[in-house]
């Protein structure tokens, strides 16, 4: 690896960066000018030592000590060498859909460790991505909202298992097949209320289930399987809802878009994603908190200090905002079409950066783990573990359309832990969310800290939150950006879990360039 240095037979994960080559310089030349100093005499070996010295150095320091050694390693940032690969691959999947800018984070047990933007954030006037470029984050405002619903539970403001007409009266009640039938929050959360998604003809949509769970037992090869899905994002975006141009002054407005709809499924029996029954449940949360949604929400990010979150409003000055784009018929890149979210605020409608997104994903984290053996002294999560543990949990009857090993929770996809064969694939535990909006696609993902297996004892409890978080934002839409994020995740993780580099000695042998 070129600019680092590194001892024989070491990872690559733990090479010392480029930047620790001025010191290295120092101890490693000197070397060079004694033996050069043996046979070509003492005046002609110091004048070349000191020569090549100063061509790998002009600040030249005496040989770290082991104890110097290592707290530089300590004080080094972790996964330095893992922004490399991160970058390759997020470079790779620009490449590969030609994606005018995208925006990467990562943090690694609680610290942003690497972000990044690639390419435009607005084409037209050359202005480059970077960490504070504000995008949609689309359905990634599931889980924004999720975090709100749970809130209300903790304090005892909301029903999970309560009929919605209790908090919204105005919603009609359903039924299905003559049979009335109850719809609750916990229902909405998971998506199996039976509430329709954006496709309005109910026999269109159980024909397309029946025939994706058809698809799906047929197909086996991964990339007739990626085929399929690029067909079916292509045809989502094809409806008309995705494109309202209308501002709609509250929820109650919006509700009417869909609420005298009959049901696509008998609500608890089957799954089927849908944005509009987010809608209904920012109308709970409404009746709840007694305030606005947007108002409970906007308090919502400034106590998780996510200051640049805001909704998607054309209105408003929003500094480092993006713009979007879609590739027409002809295959050239163009604008997308003007759209309001208003609409869809719980489901689609808020704007944010990757940094953001990381504090977001810390704080459920942390959340989840502060109460762990040894960690009582620690302050309170945001949200109580029991509670993460709840929303974090597979839902029966659920899938997750980004992941075919996952499943939905609550506002969140999860794939478990587990291992069918020895020595074969593993899946590790992780949560994500993935978005897609007019004009942009989203992904946000936790990796927690990895369980020790059945016969590895536990190791010592560490400061929460223990993981790694990646969030990605793209200004075009229908790009798949889970499997991406899932990748740069693992290899924070490596390097997070790699054993320390020991420092240089004489019974390691010589240190080499790389």
């Amino acid at each position: 690896m070129s600019g680092s240095v590194r001892r024989p037979g070491r990872s690559l994960s733990r090479q010392r960066p480029t930047w620790r080559w001025q010191r290295a310089g120092g101890w490693w030349a000197r070397g060079w000018g004694r033996r050069l100093g043996l046979g070509l005499g003492l005046g002609l070996g110091m004048g070349l030592g000191l020569a090549f010295t100063a061509g790998l150095g002009r600040s030249l320091r005496t040989p770290l000590s082991d104890s110097q050694w290592e707290e530089e390693e300590r004080s080094r940032e972790p996964g330095v060498p893992a922004a490399a690969v991160g970058r390759d691959l997020l470079q790779r999947i620009k490449d590969e859909v030609g994606a005018p800018g995208i925006v990467v984070g990562v943090a690694v047990d609680g610290k942003e460790v690497w972000s990044e933007g690639l390419g435009y954030a607005d084409v037209e006037n050359r202005v480059s991505c970077k960490p504070e470029t504000v995008m949609r984050i689309a359905s990634i405002s599931k889980p924004l909202t999720m975090t709100a619903i749970a809130k209300l539970w903790e304090k005892g403001k909301l029903d999970l298992d309560a009929p919605v007409q209790i908090y919204v009266p105005e919603f009609p009640e359903k039924k299905y097949d003559g049979e009335k039938v109850t719809i609750t929050t916990r229902l909405l959360v998971s998506h199996l209320s039976g509430i329709r998604h954006y496709e309005k003809d109910v026999k269109k949509v159980q024909e397309q289930k029946a025939k994706n769970k058809k698809e799906q037992s047929l197909v086996k090869e991964n990339v007739e399987r990626k085929v399929q899905e690029r067909k079916k994002t292509k045809k989502e975006f094809e409806h008309e809802e995705y494109y309202i141009k209308d501002k709609f002054e509250n929820i109650s407005k919006a509700l009417k878009l869909f609420e005298n709809d009959p049901l696509i499924f008998k609500p608890g029996s089957k799954f089927l994603y849908s944005t509009h029954a987010w809608t209904l449940l920012s109308a709970v949360v409404e009746k709840a908190s007694q305030q606005s949604f947007l108002q409970f929400m906007v308090k919502l990010f400034n106590d998780l200090d996510m200051l640049r979150t805001v909704p998607d409003e054309h209105e408003p000055i929003i500094y480092n905002r993006a713009r979007y784009y879609v590739y027409n018929e002809k295959g050239r890149l163009v604008n997308s079409p003007y759209v309001d979210s208003s609409y869809k605020w719980a489901g689609g409608g808020f704007l944010s950066t990757v940094q953001d997104l990381l504090k977001f994903g810390n704080v459920m984290l942390y959340s989840s783990q502060v109460e762990e053996e040894g960690q009582q002294t620690l302050l309170l999560g945001y949200l109580r573990p029991a509670t993460m543990s709840m929303i974090w949990s597979p839902v029966e009857r659920t899938e997750l359309s980004w992941d075919r090993d996952g499943s939905y929770a609550m506002g969140w996809g999860v794939v478990e832990e587990g291992q069918q064969w020895g020595q074969c694939r593993r899946l590790r535990q992780y949560l994500t969310h993935t978005g897609g909006s007019v004009g942009a696609s989203s992904v946000l993902l936790i990796l927690p800290k990895d369980r020790p297996g059945p016969s590895a004892s536990p190791p010592e409890a560490g400061v929460p939150p223990q993981g790694v978080v990646v969030a990605i934002l793209c200004n075009l839409q229908s790009v798949n950006l889970n499997a991406t994020a899932l990748k740069i995740a693992l290899e924070f993780d490596r390097v997070r879990t790699a054993e320390p580099i020991l420092p240089p000695s004489e019974a390691d042998g010589p240190v080499t360039a790389g």
